[in-house]
């Protein structure tokens, strides 16, 4: 592939925003280079597995010596698969003459891929198994084999590391790492945004329980005590398994902040810890959490740190009245129109 085609198709090695949503904690990270698999790379050494996909038939016989000698003798990874097309199948292809693409240079029989891998093992020092892709008709499967013939080779042995020249003969194209739990920017963006969404939705499902659902808490003259006697009501948490029942306490607090007298629903540290599974397996345990929280600006704690503190969406008392003068005023303009009209005197106008 040549270059303006890689550029054009290497941003869709990078991540999806499911990735940044939901990075694991797993590293990830993705070098994209361009070279010829006739050539030695120190960076391509020492992995696990080296795939080469529909690769070899486009190679001459003398490169492809060559690269049997570079991926098995000098990159020797633990496992190798080669894939290549197989001819005996290509009868079965309708109108195929030749070659399936004007660029192989070769395309093998069961019987010569075999001998090719096997020698590559005996060279090299691995073993093969032997499979494949796209099956013919039942009764031809034996006949002809599979539509492309597949090696999986395992290495037997590790070799020392042999003195060489560290040779680097690939371009790097295109790099990106995936987001993961192990920075530490990233895990703490995560952690608090899983704590101010599970805390939002156990207040939301409380003031439910304890409002009837108006989203409207009791004046603020009512004292603490009152309040929290009044709003202690049993909850299921959203993180809890199905079906489980669980009891949280949350209760309200007043708070007054630059002349400002604020409404807050207190939701327990242990709470969160205890009922929401993304958050204790983030955290670890209740007082790993409380750090991790006590200096993030978007997270507002208790004084004492055991509890965060999650702004009640109030609707002010004055709109409460004059919404209920409202109802009044159309309650009566209704009386008032359902008013049967006076019935005419008859008599009077005989």
């Amino acid at each position: 592939m040549n270059g303006p085609k890689i550029r054009k198709k290497m941003h869709g090695l990078a991540p999806l925003s499911t990735d940044y949503l939901q990075p694991t904690f797993h590293q990830l990270r993705i070098d994209l280079y361009q070279g010829s698999v006739t050539q030695r790379d120190a960076r391509l050494r020492g992995f696990d597995l080296v795939t080469n996909i529909e690769l070899i038939e486009h190679l001459t016989l003398p490169d492809l010596e060559r690269f049997s000698s570079v991926v098995f003798g000098y990159m020797r990874p633990a496992s190798v698969i080669v894939s290549t097309p197989n001819s005996e199948f290509n009868k079965l292809f309708p109108g195929l003459t030749g070659f399936r693409h004007s660029d192989h240079k070769f395309e093998w029989n069961r019987s010569e891929f075999r001998s090719w891998a096997l020698k590559v093992c005996l060279d090299y020092g691995y073993e093969a198994e032997f499979t494949g892709v796209g099956e013919a008709p039942q009764e031809q499967q034996e006949s002809v084999g599979f539509c492309s013939q597949i090696g999986v080779f395992q290495r037997l042995n590790v070799l020392p590391d042999r003195d060489e020249e560290e040779v680097f003969s690939y371009t790097l194209v295109y790099s990106v790492n995936y987001p993961t739990l192990r920075d530490n920017n990233t895990f703490i963006r995560v952690l608090v945004s899983e704590v101010l969404y599970w805390a939002e939705q156990m207040k939301n499902r409380w003031m439910e329980e304890t409002t009837g659902g108006t989203n409207y808490v009791s004046p603020l003259s009512q004292t603490r005590q009152q309040k929290q006697a009044a709003c202690t009501e049993r909850l299921d948490c959203p993180g809890g398994g199905e079906g489980e029942e669980r009891t949280v306490s949350l209760w309200i607090n007043d708070q007054e902040e630059s002349g400002t007298l604020n409404r807050f629903v207190v939701v327990p540290l242990a709470a969160l810890w205890s009922f929401c599974p993304k958050i204790a397996e983030l955290s670890g345990n209740l007082p790993n959490l409380r750090r991790l929280l006590m200096d993030q600006p978007k997270v507002k704690l208790s004084q004492d740190g055991s509890s965060l503190l999650v702004k009640c969406q109030e609707q002010e008392p004055e709109q409460i009245d004059s919404d209920e003068e409202e109802d009044e005023e159309d309650a009566s303009a209704v009386q008032c129109s359902q008013q049967t009209e006076p019935e005419e005197d008859w008599e009077a106008n005989i």
